[in-house]
């Protein structure tokens, strides 16, 4: 894996979060080097700027390199983009003194003069953040927007044009462009929520542009849910839990529990507390807070006491335009350390991910509870090393009826 980017005359040492992850994916991509060679090719001067999408901070070491005192607003609605950043720029010793954060949500400030922007994947969610830089921005200021040059079409201008301002592309550098847009100062309304319904289930659906599955239910879940672990949960976590409906049909089979809601996306967080709202699934024989919503990098920074019984899974295998299975890795380790002895890990994938493989090496122990096609839930459960050690020294002790059957063969 390449740590070391280096682009007119920038050096940095980046790396993608957490550092520790099992991945051979480097921390940036050559549309970050493309609009940093940008800014320095047209001896771009400091001055108020916004990043938006900034995968693990190239882009604010890049600038940071060039004038530690550059005025920046970071704009992500990826946790691990918040803490990788910070992590990178320590690593590089650079400071972020100068540095404001919001999420994809939060008020954007006034007075920005210049954008820089990575195009993300999800272009609903591209739309919205163009519509948001309208309501801020004044006509006349220059947002750069770095893309692989394969991504950038007519259509793709024409949505910048419609929600921003006129836009152009820069000639290919490195299977990358440069999309020029100037703003026209016009206001565009935000987009409202996308509302669904599971009858079968007795839920309703309200989601934020950037959640998975934004629109209906993916069929992945659909098996999930047809499909939960049977016994006596109290505490149970949806993992990467999207819109929340893991967690909210958990509810529905476990009335007694405490769920808990954790995902890297800020919108996913906030649409999974609107809809345990807006689904009306508190327990009235139950005292206090009965779920719990976190923006966080996995299990990364819960508390130590935290013990659940139950972890539900269904672990995203991209992230932004990189496809890996290290988010899955880490979100089964994570499991792993945090469930209590005896407690459950519930997850669906795709049949030719392999996560049974994973889950073996981990938890030394992996079921099939269901398989379609496409789709396979799995079941691991964490069983103590003592416990362990006992179930094997059982095993390898009693004879197998087959054994001399298999002795005489051999011999």
């Amino acid at each position: 894996m390449t740590t070391q980017l280096s682009v007119s005359g920038i050096e940095l040492e980046l790396f993608r979060y957490p550092s520790r992850q099992e991945s051979n994916l480097q921390a940036w991509d050559a549309a970050d080097e493309h609009l940093i060679k940008h800014l320095v090719d047209t001896e771009q001067a400091p001055t108020n700027t916004l990043i938006v999408n900034d995968n693990f901070g190239a882009l604010t070491a890049g600038l940071l390199s060039i004038n530690p005192d550059w005025p920046l607003t970071l704009e992500t609605d990826a946790k691990t983009s918040l803490l990788g950043t910070t992590q990178n720029l320590s690593r590089n010793q650079l400071s972020a003194d100068s540095l404001t954060w919001v999420n994809s949500r939060d008020e954007l400030p006034q007075g920005i003069q210049l954008v820089l922007m990575k195009l993300p994947k999800n272009l609903n969610y591209f739309s919205h953040q163009l519509k948001r830089l309208s309501q801020v921005l004044p006509a006349g200021t220059q947002v750069f927007i770095g893309a692989k040059a394969k991504s950038i079409n007519k259509s793709l201008l024409e949505t910048i044009s419609r929600n921003l301002g006129a836009a152009s592309a820069s000639l290919t550098w490195k299977k990358t462009r440069v999309i020029t847009c100037i703003t026209d100062g016009k206001p565009r309304a935000l987009p409202t929520t996308i509302d669904w319904s599971v009858p079968e289930f007795n839920l309703k659906i309200s989601n934020l542009s950037n959640v998975f599955a934004a629109n209906k239910l993916d069929i992945g879940a659909r098996i999930m849910l047809d499909n939960m672990p049977k016994g006596e949960f109290k505490s149970i976590v949806d993992l990467g839990c999207g819109n929340g409906i893991l967690g909210l049909h958990a509810k529905q089979c476990f009335p007694d529990a405490y769920i808990h809601f954790i995902d890297d996306s800020e919108m996913a967080v906030t649409s999974a507390k609107a809809n345990w709202a807006l689904n009306k699934l508190d327990n009235p024989e139950l005292v206090g807070q009965q779920a719990t919503f976190a923006w966080d990098d996995c299990l990364t920074n819960m508390n130590e006491g935290f013990r659940p019984d139950l972890i539900l899974c269904n672990p995203p295998f991209h992230q932004g335009e990189a496809i890996t299975d290290h988010i899955a890795w880490q979100m089964f380790l994570d499991a792993f350390r945090r469930l209590k002895n005896g407690g459950i890990l519930h997850v669906v994938g795709n049949r030719h991910l392999a996560y049974h493989v994973k889950l073996k090496r981990i938890f030394k122990n992996c079921t099939t509870v269901e398989s379609n096609g496409k789709f396979v839930i799995l079941q691991a459960q964490k069983i103590s090393k003592k416990a362990q050690e006992l179930e094997q020294s059982s095993a390898t002790s009693a004879p197998h009826p087959q054994s001399a059957l298999y002795g005489a063969a051999k011999r």
